[in-house]
């Protein structure tokens, strides 16, 4: 018996991931330099005052026994505490908020919670796969939306609701963006809860980089509207604002159904996180938040040289306002290949591990996603590294694949 002889087994598509790995390891084994941009993954540490507290209530064996499944109180507080500060939001900590193992275990579970085989769920395309493959693990459908948040996005919704069968019921948002680093605004979310309001949608947002951005465009949260509460659920994780990846803590807070839908499924698969990860996560949401600004000062660096010397190297990319990603065109010359063999070439040529764009959805296959989880230092090596691939004789253009005369 093969995996693929599993039902749910058989709707997940092959890695796409895979290939770009497979090709990296083997160069690493090789004893071959790779500068990984590809995962984003953090690489500097938690803040020291995190880590203290985790070291103190580790010390304290009471806390070595099952937790809560749905988090502990002063954890739900110390979230709701930071949503009031931040975004003007009052949240009840018993009734609208969960913690979560992450916020992609929160989406997969509530993606368990509420829909059923045959649901229709709304996905901007390209976004993070989980927001598709949560969803089409627990049997629902999904229908790709264009990415970015304006009246293309909006117009593309009404499309849906009128022609699905059945109707659908839910819509994702991501913003900022994984992995094409956008920025919506709170007239585009407005309109979007008026809409989900008018048909009965609900909202998955999913803000995990709600703490990454570089200007003077912070990104709000759709429950700042309102009335959204009626209708929407946010994710929010620990990994990104504070440096705390291999933590997995996340949050879910909202809608008193949804978020009560999702606690009763949590209650049969887990006891929550480690009660010391809790602690140190209470510890950093309600401590001193300077850390935080350390982190987007350093993204913010990194974009900056990471940006000015692609340019320079003549791979015309933009800048992001947020997140802690470059959503980059593929160069004209090189477009053809795709982004696996794009990446795998850039892989072999200049040393450089990127994220295929196909990863994230077919509509991404034009782009490669490119972390800025490496020092300056690194960077300006692997801008060596690209600039003398798109310069050198490797870069001239490959062979496009020849059509079939039936394409003709």
């Amino acid at each position: 018996m093969t995996t693929e002889e599993f039902h749910r087994i058989r709707r997940l598509p092959p890695y796409v991931f895979a290939e770009v790995n497979a090709a990296k390891a083997k160069a690493r084994a090789a004893g071959e330099d790779i500068i990984d941009l590809g995962m984003g993954n953090p690489d500097t540490a938690t803040p020291p005052h995190i880590v203290a507290k985790l070291v103190e209530a580790v010390q304290d064996p009471r806390t070595h026994r099952y937790s809560m499944s749905k988090g502990i109180p002063g954890l739900r507080k110390a979230l709701a505490g930071y949503y009031a500060r931040r975004f003007g939001v009052t949240l009840d900590p018993e009734t609208e908020v969960v913690a979560t193992l992450g916020s992609k275990e929160g989406l997969a579970n509530l993606a368990q919670a509420i829909s059923s085989p045959g649901d229709t769920i709304l996905v901007p395309n390209p976004s993070y796969p989980i927001h598709q493959f949560g969803f089409i693990i627990a049997g629902a459908s999904v229908r790709s939306l264009p990415y970015k948040p304006d009246d293309e996005m909006l117009r593309a919704m009404d499309r849906a609701v009128r022609h699905s069968v059945p109707k659908p019921t839910a819509v994702i948002v991501n913003f900022p963006s994984n992995p094409t680093a956008e920025l919506a605004d709170l007239d585009f979310y407005r309109e979007l809860v008026a809409f989900c309001r008018r048909h009965e949608l609900f909202i998955l947002s999913d803000l995990a980089y709600a703490e990454i951005y570089f200007g003077d465009r912070v990104p709000p949260s759709v429950l700042q509207v309102p009335g959204a509460k009626e209708v929407t659920v946010e994710f929010t994780s620990m990994s990104k604002t504070y440096n705390m990846p291999g933590w997995r803590m996340g949050f879910a807070a909202g809608n008193p159904r949804l978020i009560a839908a999702l606690a009763r499924v949590k209650s049969y698969l887990d006891y929550g996180a480690f009660t010391p990860i809790q602690v140190a996560a209470a510890a950093a949401l309600n401590g001193p938040q300077d850390c935080v600004e350390q982190m987007r000062r350093l993204y913010r660096e990194r974009r900056d040289v990471l940006v000015k010397g692609l340019r320079q190297a003549g791979w015309d990319v933009p800048t992001p306002e947020g997140s802690m990603f470059l959503w980059a065109p593929i160069p004209e010359r090189f477009r053809h290949l795709g982004s696996v063999e794009f990446s795998k070439l850039l892989l072999a040529k200049a040393k450089v591990a990127v994220a295929p764009g196909l990863g994230f959805g077919e509509h991404g296959d034009e782009h490669v996603r490119i972390a800025l989880v490496e020092n300056t230092h690194r960077i300006r090596q692997a801008l060596r590294g690209i600039r003398a691939f798109l310069a050198g004789d490797n870069a001239g253009p490959a062979e496009a694949p020849q059509k079939e005369m039936t394409d003709a």
